[in-house]
């Protein structure tokens, strides 16, 4: 299962994969920015928005597709800013629960990773929902814990809960 970097009409292409993939993941209860039930055309729409930003190169998206539907997806927001160049945000790590256990969620880490040192950035940052299962990926992988915010995002419960700020240099 290797990630493929997609252009905005590859994504376009991908679209409905990559709308089921963001609703199974809000299903099982990732803190990805929505709620549970995530309404697939809510999905949809918000993947198709994405496809401006990949053509202007403000964004990068890589995805993985096993037996003809996306399993995994990672991207890198670039910093628009003259003086955060350097800098890019890791966001949408996704795996499929169908497929998690397996590597992929490390495997779109690094790959995240290697592009943006390619691309020139030098640090990466990323939040996550503190003690979820991400946090243990981030740790193992070698990223830095900077701090936490309390009551930063609502889970699918309306419960405030608070979110873990990471970095790394690469």
């Amino acid at each position: 299962m290797t990630p493929t970097r997609l252009d905005a009409a590859q994504l376009l292409e991908l679209v409905e994969d990559l709308a089921d993939l963001l609703v199974d993941t809000v299903a099982d209860g990732a803190s990805v920015g929505f709620l549970a039930p995530l309404d697939r055309t809510a999905a949809l729409a918000w993947w198709r928005e994405r496809a401006a930003a990949v053509a202007a190169g403000q964004l990068a998206v890589w995805a993985v597709r096993e037996d003809g539907r996306a399993v995994g997806t990672v991207s890198l927001a670039f910093a628009d800013k003259p003086n955060s160049r350097h800098r890019a945000e890791v966001i949408k790590l996704m795996v499929h629960r169908d497929v998690r256990g397996q590597g992929l969620g490390r495997s779109l880490l690094t790959t995240a990773e290697e592009a943006a040192t390619r691309a020139g950035v030098t640090l990466l940052h990323l939040d996550t929902e503190t003690d979820s299962r991400a946090e243990q990926l981030y740790g193992s992988a070698g990223w830095t814990r900077a701090g936490v915010i309390p009551d930063y995002a609502a889970n699918q419960d309306g419960i405030l809960r608070p979110t873990t700020i990471y970095y790394k240099h690469v």
